[in-house]
């Protein structure tokens, strides 16, 4: 029970991060915030194992190149596809299209460890899936002016390549800590370091400049940037590698399925975005879908309880 709960401190905590991000894109352009943030977070992780666990950079060309990997996909393109969106999508929606996750980690996951897929869990899928379309039909605002495919705008389909990026990059972490014997902390600062470097480097290139914020953004900028830092990237990218220890990758992915109830929330309270009925609505049908593969992950043993842990 403890750890569930603390699953969802990690989400209602996690999802905050939307709309303080939609504030901050404000004074800054979303590739260099992006590089802000990775650069500030990793600089703060790996400076603690320099100071105090010096022996884990002992890294192997391999593990190096992992870290790279997981850098561009966990970090550079992730959220690069996820602040442009931002910018024309409500804090909300934004959460609610992560609720893909499920489904690209499903397929990760099975083909990377073998996790098998029921009958059961197929049906939960797919209920949960159903869940998606209503949100999809509504567009508002500058969203509907990006142009798009099918029913799907430019910004949904750049939060949707933010989801494959996230949930391939959730699968790389988890092999890298269980497999390679990397902290999950150390790996996280590497793989910002590194795709916040890339980050910068973009912003140079589109913008001809290292600091593309006018003088007096600067504050309110630095105040956006070192909150959205302290929450996700070093309390809750920590605590989801810590987490994927207990959990699947499939099965955290099911939880942030209530991630879009929370960033309703937070997008009522710090942006005044009015909660979207459609969303709430569909949130619970896919959460019923949550629900059916949580208990087949059960019955297939997939989901570590606590007492076998501790044996």
């Amino acid at each position: 029970m403890l750890q569930i709960l603390n699953v969802l401190f990690m989400y209602a905590t996690w999802t905050s991060v939307f709309s303080i991000g939609k504030l901050t894109l404000i004074y800054a352009p979303p590739i260099f915030l992006t590089a802000a943030r990775m650069l500030l977070a990793g600089v703060l992780l790996t400076g603690f194992y320099a100071l105090f666990k010096r022996t884990a950079f002992r890294l192997t060309k391999i593990q190096w190149l992992s870290l790279g990997i997981l850098g561009i996909f966990s970090v550079y393109l992730t959220n690069i596809f996820e602040f442009w969106a931002l910018q024309h999508l409500t804090a909300a929606k934004t959460s609610f299209i992560y609720s893909l996750c499920p489904f690209f980690s499903a397929l990760f996951s099975y083909i990377h460890f073998g996790e098998k897929m029921t009958k059961v869990k197929w049906l939960g899928m797919g209920i949960g899936f159903l869940g998606f379309i209503p949100v999809f039909l509504t567009q508002t605002g500058s969203e509907s002016l990006t142009g798009g495919f099918f029913i799907f705008s430019l910004p949904e389909l750049a939060m949707m390549a933010a989801t494959v990026c996230t949930v391939y990059g959730w699968i790389l972490l988890r092999i890298i800590v269980k497999s390679q014997n990397i902290p999950t902390g150390l790996a996280n600062g590497i793989s910002m370091l590194f795709g916040g470097g890339l980050a910068l480097a973009h912003s140079y290139i589109l913008d001809s400049t290292l600091l593309p914020v006018a003088t007096e953004n600067l504050v309110p900028f630095v105040k956006g940037t070192l909150i959205m830092t302290l929450i996700s990237n070093i309390i809750c990218y920590n605590l989801y590698g810590y987490l994927l220890k207990r959990f699947t990758a499939t099965f955290l992915s099911f939880m942030g399925l209530l991630s879009p109830i929370f960033a309703s929330i937070s997008g009522w309270l710090l942006l005044g975005e009015a909660p979207s009925p459609t969303i709430i609505f569909s949130t619970a049908i896919v959460s019923l879908g949550l629900w059916i593969v949580y208990k087949q992950e059960l019955k297939q043993g997939y989901i570590v309880k606590k007492e076998a842990l501790a044996s």
